[in-house]
């Protein structure tokens, strides 16, 4: 099986670790596990009490009753039944894509987006064409070149919602057209939802409470800010799950005893996890657009409330030897556009500890007028 390398993952695994001001994450700033045993009225004694009564076989194979319980609750029409649980989204998305599609099977990938959505069906013997998403159009797909792109034998429809790197959002009335277009020729949509806008005026719903074949993939990565415990899941119509089950036992036996209840943990408290995140992600998204306002160098398109965003270059050409150069000089990691497949540009995780954010782009105005 031939595959592309995966520009972000292959450019995150060389430079993260050398960096002193990581801006490139789109992580809303990971928590520590003192903090997330302690949120609430939680009490870790009684969270290691619990693990230390557990053995350490391989546990729920699918994920606990609790976890799958829990997840079913960020829907509207969701019983634990159809929900698995994957190592991360991208196991999730890998599952997903490994059960259901063949050789000869046209896909349709937004683009630029996660490079899974297109280069796994590619690796799988499918065609692939993009629905390209602009700049100029504010980071938006358009419906018309949907229905250009959309044939009698498409077999899915692959969307990042938020989408990484820009941080845009399909919004309910969007993404129940675009439904509407999948129908018609009996599409599934698979639509990874890691990146969760946290503010109350975007009005996002979950594919799988939109559409019969619609899939869902998820993780507590992004907005819940803990990939340390590589924990994601997959939602879909129960025969779909069924044929998820099938594949899944090829993929990946479980996701661990410790990392199912600390996900359980997460999602009990997930309310205060996404208040703090609130938190974070206003205060420092106000930090970068009024940086972006005095920094005539670049521009950008602003996220609707997402811990990912994407800068343009207004002066810089080659973005991926300044994004070298940024880190040897001056220790602040971003990732270059090219590795989204559009130059000129970079992935800025504004959602970095506060002084980390603050001096990480007082050093990239410095880089930018050297």
């Amino acid at each position: 099986m031939e595959i592309a390398g995966f520009g972000v993952e292959e450019w995150l695994n060389v430079y993260e670790t050398q960096a002193t001001y990581d801006i490139a994450q789109s992580t809303v700033s990971s928590m520590t596990m003192n903090e997330l045993l302690n949120m609430g009225q939680a009490n870790s004694q009684d969270f290691y009490r619990d693990l230390d009564a557990q053995k350490m076989n391989y546990g729920w194979i699918e994920g606990s009753p609790a976890f799958k319980t829990e997840v079913s609750h960020l829907y509207k029409t969701v019983s634990p039944e159809q929900v698995l649980q994957t190592n991360g989204a991208t196991g999730a998305n890998q599952l997903a894509l490994y059960a259901l599609i063949e050789p000869g099977d046209h896909v349709i990938s937004m683009y630029p987006s996660y490079q899974q959505l297109y280069d796994i069906p590619k690796s799988l013997g499918a065609e692939v064409d993009f629905w390209n998403i602009s700049e100029e159009n504010q980071w938006m797909p358009d419906l018309d070149e949907l229905r250009t792109l959309i044939r009698p034998n498409t077999k899915m429809i692959c969307l990042n919602n938020a989408n990484n790197p820009t941080g845009t959002v399909i919004e309910t009335n969007l993404m129940t057209e675009i439904v509407k277009i999948a129908q018609e020729v009996g599409a599934y949509v698979l639509v990874d939802e890691v990146y969760l806008p946290l503010d109350d005026t975007t009005d996002v719903s979950s594919i799988v409470d939109l559409y019969d074949k619609g899939i869902a993939t998820n993780s507590l990565s992004k907005t819940y800010s803990t990939p340390g415990i590589r924990i994601g899941w997959t939602v879909a119509n129960p025969a779909v799950t069924d044929i998820f089950r099938k594949y899944r036992d090829y993929t990946m036996i479980c996701a661990g005893v410790f990392n199912d209840q600390m996900a359980v943990h997460i999602l009990k408290n997930k309310d205060l996890v996404l208040d703090r995140n609130r938190k974070i992600v206003k205060q420092n998204l106000k930090i970068l657009t009024d940086w972006i306002d005095n920094e005539p160098a670049v521009s950008l398109v602003v996220p609707k409330s997402v811990s990912t965003s994407f800068i343009k270059f207004e002066t810089i050409d080659d973005d991926e030897q300044f994004c070298k150069k940024l880190l040897k000089d001056y220790g602040v990691l971003m990732v270059p556009g090219s590795r989204f497949g559009v130059p000129g540009h970079a992935r800025l995780g504004y959602c970095a500890k506060e002084s980390v954010l603050v001096e990480g782009l007082k050093r990239l105005s410095q880089a930018l007028h050297e």
